[in-house]
């Protein structure tokens, strides 16, 4: 049986999603900001590429690091307590780890800030690891079984909405101000209003007879339960390959991007030149996201690997692909390629919840956290590695185009696709 929601509470649902979109909006907000100066030291020659993916993957890493090392608490406490407490509780870590960041650089100007600003987005991070598991735990509670693939489905549309533009609205005001303290000013009001918004939630019902020492029990057998089910193992892989892959090209694109300009004979490029590209990858997600909803019901993974496939090829496509070619080819490929993703991902998000113990559900969206991070720390690894063994941009998203085939056929070998009995 599947939990109802537990009590009328209609301004819930709008709240969520208002509070997301401008939690997420905030977290890519500044790390566009922070990232931001890299693009004008790279185009002065300053830095290298190398430099550029290497902070691209560190703010990365720090980022995802605490779903990985507390996956378990965070499971704990958002099922041990209400999950619109944790909701509030996340923003009001990211605020801190805001203030963090600007008290450096009024303090530090230049690259003396650079740690405490890696100190305080790891706190950021923090208060997105309390976050997310709350936010997707908290569908079951507040809507009806049958409306979890859309609402997935608008969660996820309004998240890659938040994240093109918290990434064009950070890269727009550092061009335009090059003032670091005023991007985490605007960050920490943009966390403010998230907490407002969490905040004015009906409170849901946590379960009290949830203790952390059996919860670290329970998580860790619900992992073993789901890695080990034919069917729910794969479809917790086929999210943490998602997340490699979209990890693995968000940390080189901003050295892709620059290099696809150079070759379209675009100078100056700036850093919302940079998120038009990243604005044709989130539109096909988004997209994507939006058909999924309608075009699959709950465990419905019968186009998984077709979806997997066309993912594979956009990467191969974007690799072999250039600036010599025009911008416009460019642009319609990440739209194609972001649509693959967003049809794949929402379908087994939907499947992942609705098909674990629903007594455990914030153990088990933290388990998909944790291995979805881990898919991340391993993409950003994974780029370094290969920008370490000299390979550029475009050759290194052919060798990612061939990794995600390569898996996509293994998921295809053990039945990734068949529907559930």
């Amino acid at each position: 049986m599947h939990p109802t929601p537990s009590a009328p509470a209609p301004r819930n649902y709008p709240l969520l999603l208002t509070g997301q979109f401008l939690g997420a909006f905030g977290d890519n907000f500044l790390l566009a900001a922070i990232l931001g100066p890299l693009t004008y030291a790279i185009n002065t020659g300053r830095i290298t590429e190398a430099k550029v993916n290497g902070e691209n993957a560190l703010f990365g890493l720090v980022f995802t690091l605490p779903f990985i090392v507390l996956a378990p608490l965070a499971g704990y406490l958002n099922d041990r307590m209400s999950k619109t407490l944790w909701l509030t509780g996340g923003n009001v870590l990211k605020l801190l780890g805001t203030f963090t960041g600007l008290a450096a650089v009024y303090a530090y100007p230049g690259d003396a800030s650079h740690t405490l600003q890696v100190i305080g987005y790891t706190i950021v991070g923090f208060g997105a690891c309390i976050y997310s598991p709350a936010k997707y735990g908290i569908l079951p509670e507040i809507l009806p079984r049958e409306r979890l693939v859309k609402a997935n489905g608008t969660v996820e549309m309004l998240t890659l909405v938040a994240i093109v533009g918290g990434l064009a609205g950070g890269g727009i005001l550092y061009d335009n101000t090059l003032s670091l303290p005023l991007c985490y000013t605007v960050s920490a009001g943009l966390y403010l209003a998230a907490l407002v918004c969490n905040a004015a939630m009906t409170r849901t019902p946590g379960n009290t007879s949830a203790h952390f020492g059996r919860s670290v029990r329970e998580f860790a057998a619900t992992f073993v339960a789901i890695v080990r089910s034919p069917r729910l193992g794969r479809i917790l892989l086929g999210s943490a390959l998602f997340w490699f892959a979209g990890s693995t090209l968000k940390t080189a694109l901003q050295g892709w991007g620059l290099m696809v300009y150079t070759e379209a004979g675009v100078t100056n490029v700036t850093n919302l030149k940079l998120v038009l590209l990243k604005l044709g990858l989130v539109a096909g997600i988004v997209a994507g996201s939006v058909l999924a909803g309608q075009l699959h019901k709950i465990g419905d993974l019968s186009w998984a690997r077709r979806y997997g496939t066309f993912m594979a090829a956009g990467f191969l496509g974007l690799g072999l692909l250039g600036g010599h070619h025009g911008l416009t080819l460019v642009v319609l490929v990440l739209i194609l390629t972001g649509a693959a993703a967003g049809l794949l991902i929402v379908p087994v998000n939907a499947a992942l919840q609705s098909e674990s113990d629903p007594t455990t559900v914030g153990k088990t969206v933290a388990i998909q956290n944790f291995a979805d991070c881990i898919g991340i720390a391993v993409g950003a690894a994974f780029l370094g590695f290969l920008t370490k063994q000299g390979l550029n941009p475009h050759q290194s998203l052919m060798v990612l185009g061939g990794i995600v085939a390569a898996i996509t056929l293994a998921l295809r070998v053990v039945g990734f696709d068949q529907r559930k009995a």
